[in-house]
């Protein structure tokens, strides 16, 4: 037989009190090895070798609770010399805490009730710090039943458990906050493109009945209109790690804004693995901004847009068919306000804001820009030029009732439209002023339209 490579230290022979009665004998190891044909010395060698060597602690119990053996890696983990453990009973190095169920653990296989088990344990090192492990125990019985020694394997586990306590009170605090803010997750697998939601997102959806939904079933939910919203392309493809979306979602409490923080992992090449997304509800977040973006666009007396909202609403327009640009004045309105005051003259300008309105398409935009100066911008031609202009005319030369009496705010008109895609706003309006003026020099109760190359 080949002589066994030699270890990198041996292991150290202590002297002990005990004597023989803690030293590893060939008959007590005779049941681990299955192999009658190799001498017992021989028996011995392989299994000190095995024992000492080992990558995790190991330790050799009698049935008194007393160790016999301990190797190197046990006694790095329990911060002691091998020398000093045997003899040592293991509740010396037993953390307070875990002395109770080790004890009722060791006297079920005492007395035979098991011959094994596995269990979380915890160890003390001389200057007090903790050591977990996970412990596992296996009974070396004779033939007859005898428990001769016990082998316990120990492995640590302490930066695990950290690792795992870090997680927990993570997850714990996100399911705190969860709770608070309303909604849940949804994860989708990138090669399988699987998908699921999670079981409060179902919930919040569906009710507390509510099963885990698939894709399908979750797209269902959003509103068509923003489907464009919920396209997951360039996280599947890699292009970007991470987006945020805004969409509309139908659940129990009904249609609700969502804010959703999608997250791509990578695997160990950087390819795409997986896709997280946290899904919040934003609902009355998303109102007061609509509430603040239209404060911020529209004219606080007649509540038209202004230039800000007007600027806006010409740049989303449709040119297709043309765009088209009215400016409108009122002829009679300084006279109001001097006979009148402010206050009638305010009426008068929240009556004409609604006359304008009425003249226009639903989709088209009526501004104010300052003081009696309107201005009004829509998709459209030279024929639906001259219509609008020849329709707020009318609409303006109706009289105003007051309570100071009947009054009169006829308006000037001034329109220009163009097929050019490029043509802004202002160039529009400064064109459209110029008809303004000479609708003017023609008396009230007229309007001029042109065409802007």
């Amino acid at each position: 037989m080949p002589a066994l490579p030699e270890r990198p230290s041996s292991p150290k022979r202590c002297s002990s009190s005990t004597g023989d009665a803690l030293m590893t004998r060939p008959d007590e190891i005779a049941p681990l090895q299955g192999a009658s044909e190799t001498p017992p010395e021989e028996r011995v060698r392989l299994f000190d070798n095995a024992f000492e060597t080992a990558i995790f602690g190991l330790t050799m119990i009698l049935p008194d609770g007393r160790i016999v053996k301990a190797n190197r890696r046990f006694a790095e983990l329990v911060g002691r010399d091998q020398c000093s453990l045997e003899g040592m009973s293991f509740s010396e190095l037993t953390h307070p805490g875990d002395v109770a169920p080790s004890l009722s653990l060791f006297d079920d296989v005492l007395t035979g009730r098991r011959d094994g088990y596995r269990t979380d344990k915890r160890y003390v090192r001389p200057d007090r710090s903790v050591v977990e492990t996970v412990l596992t125990v296996t009974a070396m019985r004779r033939e007859s039943g005898e428990l001769v020694r016990i082998l316990c394997q120990i492995e640590d586990v302490t930066e695990l458990r950290k690792v795992e306590r870090a997680l927990t009170e993570r997850a714990t605090q996100l399911e705190l906050a969860m709770e608070a803010l309303r909604g849940g997750f949804w994860d989708m697998d990138v090669p399988t493109r699987a998908f699921q939601t999670s079981e409060r997102l179902a919930r919040f959806i569906g009710g507390p009945e509510a099963a885990r939904m698939d894709l399908e079933a979750y797209l269902a939910k959003v509103n068509p209109e923003d489907y464009r919203a919920t396209d997951l392309t360039p996280l599947l493809e890699g292009e970007v790690d991470k987006s945020v979306a805004e969409y509309r979602l139908h659940t129990v409490a009904g249609e609700r804004w969502m804010r959703c923080d999608r997250r791509l992992l990578r695997d160990d090449v950087g390819s795409p693995m997986r896709i997280i997304g946290v899904v919040i509800d934003f609902t009355e977040e998303h109102l007061r901004r609509q509430t603040l973006e239209m404060d911020a666009d529209t004219d606080q007396l007649t509540t038209l847009y202004n230039r800000r909202g007007i600027l806006k609403k010409f740049q989303r327009l449709d040119r297709a068919n043309g765009v088209l640009v009215v400016t409108i004045d009122l002829d009679g309105f300084k006279e109001i306000n001097d006979a009148f005051g402010h206050s009638a003259g305010d009426l008068v300008l929240i009556e004409t804001a609604e006359r304008l309105k009425a003249a226009v398409r639903p989709h088209d935009a009526v501004s104010r820009l300052g003081g009696d100066e309107f201005l009004v911008v829509m998709s459209g031609d030279g024929s639906i030029a001259d219509v609008v202009a020849r329709r707020i005319v009318d609409a303006l030369a109706m009289p105003i009732d007051l309570a100071e009496g009947v009054v009169l705010a006829e308006g000037s008109v001034g329109a220009a439209w163009t097929r050019s895609p490029g043509a802004s706003l202002e160039d529009l309006a400064l064109e459209a002023d110029r008809c303004l003026y000479k609708a003017k020099a023609l008396g009230k109760k007229n309007a001029v339209v042109r065409e802007l190359s």
